[in-house]
Parts: C-alpha cells; structure tokens; sequence
C-alpha cells in the first residue's frame, strides 16, 4: 500500500525545466535532499484528517509517529538530508500541547531532527522573548512541572529546541532584528562540503495580527530582504540558497502535486525575488500545491506548500555542480509526499506522543476552583449572559494585574467562538476541571489594553445592530448600560445611560479598554474601535488569563445579570 502511495508522489514530482549550469563532464553532480514540514500546529495524534489522492481514493493522514516513520523512509540511503520547517510548527490547538507552553510539540520536532525553522506568526503568539528564552532555550517560568519546564517523556525536564530559529524581517521598535535572517547549512560533495544558504522570512502581517499581536514588533518587506540576503550570501560563497517562507498561497483544486492558476502572496514573491534564489518552501496558508514559478529572470524554479497538521512532507531535490556549488536548476525536483497510516508508525516516537495524551488526561481533571452555579453563554433579552460577563471579568482582571485599566468588552458572537460553554452541575458536584475551564473562554487570542475616546465605546455599542441582527458585548463588572431597541440602528445607546465605574460615559474623554486583540483590530464586527491607540499586551493570553483567574478566586458564583437593560 505504501508502495503505491510513493509512486503516485513520485509520478506527481516537477522537474525545473530551465537552463541551468551543467557539470563538468564525468563529474557527478552532488544529491542534496531537502524535506520541510509546515504548519504542524503541534497536531501529535492521528486525527480524522484525508487527504485526496491523485486517483480520486482518499485516505487517512497525519500523526507525528507516521511522519516519524516515513521520514525515516524518505532518508534512507541520503548521504546529504536537511529537514526544516517552514512555520507554525507549535501554538497549536490540542490541548493536550497548549496547556503545556507547547512544550510537547518541541519534543516531537527535536526527535524527528528538525535542523531549524523560519519563524511563523504563531511562533509569536506570546512574544519574542518567550520564543527566544523559552522554546529555544529553555528557560523556565513559574514552578518548574507546574508551570512550565513540565517533565517530557524522558523523565527529564524541558530544555528547549534543539534547533535555532529565524527570520530576516522581523525587527524590534529599533529597527533591530529579533532572531538571525538565514543560516548555512553544509552538505558533503567528492571535494569537500558545499553550502547551502536558508533565507527564512515571517508574514508580514504578524507584528498586527490577531494572535500574534505584537506593539513593539514590525516586519521588513520580504522581496527586498530576500534580495538584500541573497546577495549577502553570493559575497560570503553561497551560491545554493534557498527561500523559507512562511506566507502563503494556493493553487484552486490542482490537487497537492499540482499547480493550477497559482495565486498569493508566495506566488508575488516567487515571481519578484531575485534568481540567486534557487527554491522556496513556504506555509501559512494550510493549502497543498506544487508550482514551477519564472524568476525575473526567466528561469523557473519550485515554490512547494504542504498543507498543515502533518498531513504532507514536502521535498526538493537539488543537484550542485561540485565544483563551484551552484544549483543545476535543470535538474531540480520537487514533491509532496503524503504521510499516510499504511505503514507501521515509529515506535518511539509513538510512545512520545502517548506519554503527552496521558499527562494532557491527568491534567484535563486537575481542580482549579469550585464553583456555586452553572455559567451559560444563553443570553437573556438584554443580551447578557453569566458565561459573557464572567469572561468580561477575566479580562479587566488580566489587564489590571498588568497596569491602569477603565474597563472591559468582550465579543460573544456565537460564530466567532470565543466562548463556549455550559456547566451541568446536576451531574457534577460543582468542582471546575482544568479540561472544563480550558476551552471556557479564548481562542488563543492576546489580551490587549488600549486608549480608545469616549465616543469609539459609545459607537462600538451602537455596532451591537447591524442589519437587523444583534451581536451584543459582554461588558466587565464596573460597567452598566441600557438601550432602546425601538430606535433605529445607530442611535439606540445614550452616552448618558452608559456608567463606568459609576460616571456616566464622557464622549470626549480617554479611556484604558481591555478587549481581545481579534475584536481590536475589527474582526469581531466593530470597526469603531479601530485606531486604537498605545496598546499594551497583557501577560497572559485568553486560555492562560482564564485559568489564573479561576486559580485566584477559588470559587466562583455566576453573577446576577443586571449590567445591561434594555
């Protein structure tokens, strides 16, 4: 079965068909194998994932220990093999590896040898410096197994990735980068080693994006910060160099060898960057494609994406001239191997995966608080609920713990999942579970504070109408309000009958709003609050905020549903 799997892959592979140096007459060009996995997302067990095959049939992928497995097959006998990954290889969604700080998808790519990674936005979903100091170095937080630095399968405390990370165009306030641009990696030929050079690049759009929202981060433009390295790299010796990128693109309905009218933001830089560039891997947009894009030069070369989860192992095949390292572009390949379950999954990497299933279960029954009532997400005819106005609190929470705050506004828009929940106390005997409170409240989102006028509130509430349809906020336990339905759209809320800490809303005042960083930035459906300004990122993200918030009050009682009338 894993025969037949294989040579479709195998059938599905491009070869550049452009000209290109050719070697010196008897001298065998040098193989170098290069694999990449992208947006990983720490998706460890095998889930429900199929993937379409070239012949119509579909069939089960993913699960770390079958890309283990086949990793192992697609290595044999390669004497020079480079694995990388292109991307959001953890903040992943499981919760059995978000409620570890990801810690476990950082084991899993240690064992499958990933050699190093560009930076994906959500490697920044908590900061910069949590990516440097925790995941790459290990560095603790808290109690150590309690907190962080949770004891891996081994027995041994978590000590980091084994593998650095990079990114050329992502840089602090000062214009300085975060992490280093590109790495050399050094393959062996018949008259020495030979470099190959990796210019790893981050979505622009991080630094303001939902998750990863990051006020004192801004990006570089990737075209000109591949040339400028490229360049770098040619003056240094380099002339294998290779583009990871993390932004994506799609090629509709090609199928994850093919390349069907390519479009996206990949494809724009595959088409501008400069020819020293001899191959892109890219991620981010969880699409599975396998395109040859012309140069500015006119040359072609591969620009491969491998879908997300685990699901594909992308592959390119160089060939140097061992006498000057050049790529023989003539000569490249390119393919996405799916990671099928026909074949036996690696046993130790099994276990792995195993031991964080096991400690996600014990941990998912942990007691964090006891609570008096059942908190729902049912609103009442105002449009308030207990589960909204809980969550409402752990956000002005957060935000005071970690400087001035006025108050609170959560979206609770049932499509937009940013709480989900009901309690069944009948059932239970009213003790909250980390597993039950997890998934409560959050998506992942940070907690910003930021400087909005009076007037931005008084419209954001007028934005709860839109279309006939209400979409209300859950607002935290200082605020008070009423509105008048009968109105019409856009003038249904009284700055008046709006009380903050007691004061009516002044319209023409400053005030410190904590609110999700996906409604901030107008995703929820409330553009008024855009142009926001002096934002600060509260410690701790939704999940995490949550928790903390439970710990800390020991017990909670739903609160009476009296902040909004109407």
């Amino acid at each position: 079965m894993f025969g037949m799997f294989g040579r479709a892959a195998v059938a599905g592979a491009l070869v550049v068909g452009a000209a290109a140096p050719v070697a010196e007459a008897g001298v065998e060009p040098v193989d170098v194998q290069l694999l990449s996995i992208t947006d990983f997302h720490g998706y460890l067990q095998p889930g429900n994932d199929q993937l379409q095959m070239p012949d119509g049939s579909k069939v089960a992928v993913g699960g770390a220990a079958y890309n283990a497995a086949h990793l192992k097959r697609l290595r044999e006998g390669r004497r020079n093999s480079i694995l990388s990954a292109a991307g959001d290889s953890f903040s992943g969604w499981p919760f059995e590896v978000d409620a570890f700080w990801d810690e476990p998808t950082i084991e899993v790519l240690n064992k499958l040898g990933v050699r190093f990674s560009t930076t994906g936005n959500h490697e920044l979903d908590v900061s910069a410096g949590f990516l440097k100091d925790h995941m790459m170095r290990g560095r603790c937080f808290g109690k150590v197994d309690v907190d962080s630095c949770f004891t891996d399968s081994t027995g041994r405390r978590f000590r980091g990735a084994k593998f650095p990370f990079y990114s050329a165009n992502i840089v602090d306030a000062r214009g300085r980068l975060i992490l280093k641009p590109y790495n050399v990696e050094w393959v062996r030929g018949p008259r020495g080693r030979i470099p190959v050079g990796f210019i790893n690049l981050t979505v622009p759009d991080t630094p303001v994006g939902s998750t990863s929202y990051q006020p004192g981060l801004r990006s570089l433009p990737m075209v000109e910060t591949a040339n400028r390295y490229a360049k770098e790299l040619r003056r240094r010796g380099v002339r294998a160099i290779v583009a990871n990128v993390h932004d994506g693109g799609s090629a509709d309905g090609a199928g994850f060898n093919g390349c069907k009218n390519p479009w996206g933001p990949v494809i724009d830089f595959a088409k501008a960057a400069s020819p020293e560039i001899d191959a892109i891997f890219t991620g981010h947009w969880h699409a599975g494609f396998n395109c040859q894009i012309a140069d500015p030069a006119g040359k072609v070369r591969p620009v491969i994406e491998g879908l997300n989860h685990g699901k594909l192992i992308s592959e390119i095949g160089l060939k140097l001239d061992p006498r000057t390292g050049e790529v023989l572009r003539d000569r490249t390949t390119s393919v996405n191997h799916p990671v099928t379950r026909d074949i036996a999954p690696d046993p130790e990497m099994k276990r792995i995966v195993d031991y964080w299933k096991a400690r996600g279960d014990r941990r998912a029954g942990e007691v964090v608080a006891e609570q008096t009532g059942d908190f729902t997400r049912a609103l009442n005819a105002h449009g308030e609920s207990t589960m909204g106005d809980l969550a409402a609190d752990v956000q002005y929470w957060e935000a005071a713990r970690n400087g001035k705050v006025d108050l609170s506004l959560l979206a609770i828009k049932p499509v937009k999942g940013s709480v989900a929940v009901a309690r069944d106390l009948p059932q239970g005997d009213g003790r909250l579970t980390y597993g039950e409170a997890w998934p409560a409240y959050g998506y992942g989102n940070p907690i910003l504070t930021v400087t909005v006028t009076g007037e931005q509130i008084h419209q954001a509430l007028e934005q709860q109408w839109q279309g006939g349809k209400f979409a209300p906020f859950a607002v935290s336990k200082n605020v008070r309000y009423r509105y008048d339905a009968s109105r019409p759209e856009g003038d249904r809320v009284d700055p008046e009958d709006v009380l903050i800490g007691g004061k009516p809303l002044d319209t023409g005042r400053r005030y410190r709003l904590a609110a999700l960083a996906y409604t901030l930035i107008g995703a929820d459906g409330y553009p008024a609050l855009g142009g926001f300004t002096d934002a600060r990122r509260n410690a701790l993200p939704d999940h995490e905020a949550f928790i903390a918030y439970v710990k800390a009050q020991k017990k909670i009682a739903p609160a009476p549903l009296e902040r909004v009338n109407g």
